[in-house]
């Protein structure tokens, strides 16, 4: 089974989306016979790489409301976080301009670490607010998850791997992705938020059932066992 995402590292609901997947497909036992693919999308690629605005500000000239209002909004959202076991700190956030995380996940992908470094891209950004446009801070997480920082330096200054971040963005246009997290299942479903749970083992248990998949064992007993509505960003 093929589940392609897209999504965007500021993107609170793709964060939240990425968990119930994971817990998605732990419950369903199907978490071995999966292949995630993890595809590019920009809320604002007009955003600036060296900018000092916080979320709060970006979001009230968006939606033409105060801070005040701003801050209520994102109340909801932190709540929604913490259903999945994500403790989300807006008052530290600021707006960040994903392009380059995205070329760096492009390459990731190359050396098999791409679903550990978008991990901690977005725990990076959402639970330790740190800068993820800011150079010395993508080498930073780059390096924890195990990247070469010659490569990773290689990457950052470059124009490397643009094209295929613009291309996966009009793919996803193609398919009819407006906003993310979108999950693609076998280029035959579509999930488009953060959905209720239920809807995410309901499509893989269905395509497993296609597919023939058998779940795999789930262990009891053990000491390490895992003690909405469409939800979604938008431009």
């Amino acid at each position: 089974m093929k589940i392609e995402i897209w999504s965007d590292y500021v993107c609170p609901f793709c964060y939240i989306g990425k968990k119930q997947l994971e817990k998605a497909l732990r419950d369903t036992g199907l978490a071995d016979q999966v292949e995630l693919v993890y595809k590019s999308y920009q809320l604002d690629p007009t955003t600036p790489v060296e900018t000092n605005i916080s979320t709060y500000e970006s979001l009230a000239k968006k939606y033409g409301m105060t801070i005040e209002k701003a801050k209520e909004m994102t109340q909801g959202v932190v709540s929604r976080a913490k259903e999945v076991g994500l403790d989300y700190n807006f008052d530290k956030l600021m707006e960040e301009n994903t392009l380059k995380a995205h070329r760096l996940v492009k390459f990731a992908q190359q050396q098999g670490k791409d679903s550990a470094l978008v991990e901690a891209l977005l725990q990076g950004y959402f639970i330790e607010a740190k800068r993820i446009s800011h150079d010395d801070v993508l080498m930073e997480i780059a390096e924890q998850v195990g990247l070469e920082r010659e490569d990773v330096d290689d990457v950052l200054s470059s124009d490397d791997f643009t094209t295929e971040v613009e291309e996966d963005i009009q793919e996803g246009l193609q398919l009819g992705v407006r906003g993310v997290p979108f999950f693609v299942v076998n280029r035959k479903y579509g999930i488009s938020g953060a959905q209720p749970q239920e809807v995410f083992e309901d499509t893989l248990r269905k395509v497993a059932v296609e597919e023939g998949l058998q779940p795999g064992l789930q262990m009891k007993g053990s000491s390490n066992a895992g003690v909405c509505t469409d939800e979604s960003c938008e431009f």
